[in-house]
């Protein structure tokens, strides 16, 4: 059991709902994809997307990709080749100007306090690793990705499972007592929780995030870093 008095040395971040509002995701993000999904499928020499739709034709034979992508998307399932492909259409989006990341305010300022006195940043999302670096690489604020040691993707497993957080913990070399885990979703943290890590809830009032009842609760980064000994934002 961790020392509650001992601050976390290490704070893995949530995306969606937790730094970015979980509506530039489902109203910015998505609908861009979506929207671009078609002509990006007809770019056939580009590894990602050749690598994208064998990965497709694996998990649905005889389906037509954009089909299964539709599918997939109006799901909201969390499989790799979709979010490869929409990491693609957002690199595409960000390049040209037509997309920048809105975080939550507190967000960078409190980054940026805790890297200052040495916290290691790291962050796990559904998304792909490139598009976690995109969200963060082209923000109102400017490029926060040098924040960051680590990102965490689907590839080290779904963050409702705890054998996931152990693959973090594996590769990263933490100790589960030293990592605290920020994230919306109660079901991750109870993974997170399983796995050894340290977790805290982030209930955005304008997410209209439901508390749960069996982890730590805060509203902001701050008031979750005020929990557990970290310093505030400026």
């Amino acid at each position: 059991m961790a020392d509650t008095r001992i601050p976390p040395r290490v704070v893995l971040l949530d995306i969606e709902g937790t730094t970015l509002p979980v509506a530039f995701v489902h109203k910015v993000l998505f609908p861009y994809a979506r929207k671009h999904l078609p002509a990006l499928l007809a770019q056939h020499d580009n590894p990602v997307v050749q690598e994208a739709l064998a990965q497709i034709a694996q998990a649905a034979p005889g389906v037509p990709p954009l089909e299964q992508l539709e599918r997939w998307m109006a799901e909201d399932a969390k499989v790799a080749p979709l979010k490869s492909l929409q990491g693609l259409c957002w690199q595409q989006g960000y390049e040209k100007g037509e997309l920048e990341a809105q975080l939550y305010p507190d967000v960078a300022p409190t980054l940026k306090a805790w890297k200052a006195v040495g916290l290691i940043l790291a962050v796990y999302s559904s998304g792909s690793e490139a598009a976690q670096k995109l969200i963060y690489g082209y923000t109102a604020q400017g490029n926060l990705t040098s924040l960051f040691s680590a990102f965490f993707d689907l590839r080290v497993g779904g963050k409702k499972n705890a054998q996931s957080y152990r693959h973090i913990l594996e590769q990263s070399g933490w100790q589960g007592q030293d990592v605290l885990f920020l994230s919306d979703v109660v079901a991750e943290l109870d993974a997170a929780a399983q796995a050894g890590l340290r977790v805290c809830q982030i209930a955005r009032p304008e997410d209209g995030t439901v508390a749960g009842t069996t982890h730590p609760v805060a509203q902001s980064l701050p008031q979750a870093g005020q929990m557990f000994g970290l310093p505030e934002g400026a």
